[in-house]
């Protein structure tokens, strides 16, 4: 049997503090690593991005990585050894670098096709990055595009503390068992899978599991959602 990938958490811009969907699923989620940048308040696009690879390099079998923010373009300038590690990358609120100063050395984003099956999920109302980019970074990805109504930034300060949702994407990706280029089939896959409302992740230290309807999911997971 195939080894289980190890989940890598990559917080944005200026971390990802308590009672974020990050930190919570770094505490609760087995075989979950989270990267730690020195310096999360003027990010340098060398030093994170480095600091990424070495962490899905040192990790024996393949990682999925459930980034945020500014975390998601970190991920999307992997160089091509660290990337190919990579069995799955959920890219939650993907920031726009050209929107503000101290993030600009994160342009230009990469527009090549990921080569990993990929689920991009923004916003209709975030702050950071406007609800079409995201959706253009999804295109140039080759990411299945999942759009929230009315999410934020899809965070703490958005009501996105514990996000049943975002585990149930999460899972669909470290169990997908198909090739690394596949996104229209984990897209399909996924569609199956959501309306079956077959998503389930399991929490170490006596956590409940997570399992349940679509109805469920998208009650606690954030209104209307669409996936494209």
């Amino acid at each position: 049997m195939a080894k289980p990938p190890t989940i890598i958490i990559v917080p944005g811009w200026r971390g990802s503090g308590p009672g974020h969907w990050q930190s919570l699923w770094a505490e609760c989620l087995p075989r979950a690593r989270r990267i730690v940048q020195d310096d999360w308040m003027s990010p340098s696009r060398r030093a994170w991005v480095e600091a990424l690879a070495q962490q899905i390099l040192e990790v024996p079998g393949p990682v999925v990585v459930a980034a945020h923010s500014l975390g998601c373009i970190a991920t999307s300038h992997l160089p091509a050894q660290a990337a190919a590690r990579i069995q799955g990358a959920l890219l939650v609120a993907p920031a726009d670098p050209e929107r503000r100063a101290v993030l600009s050395d994160f342009a230009p984003v990469p527009s090549h096709r990921l080569p990993y099956a990929s689920v991009v999920v923004g916003s209709s109302n975030d702050p950071y990055c406007p609800v079409r980019l995201a959706g253009a970074y999804a295109r140039a990805w080759g990411s299945t595009f999942v759009r929230l109504q009315d999410a934020g930034h899809i965070n703490v300060e958005s009501g996105h503390g514990d996000w049943p949702l975002g585990l149930a994407l999460l899972q669909s990706l470290m169990s997908a068992s198909v090739s690394s280029a596949s996104s229209a089939k984990v897209a399909a896959m996924d569609q199956q899978r959501w309306h079956r409302g077959i998503f389930e992740v399991s929490c170490r230290d006596g956590a409940t599991p997570l399992s349940g309807p679509r109805a469920s999911l998208m009650a606690k997971g954030a209104g209307r959602l669409k996936v494209q």
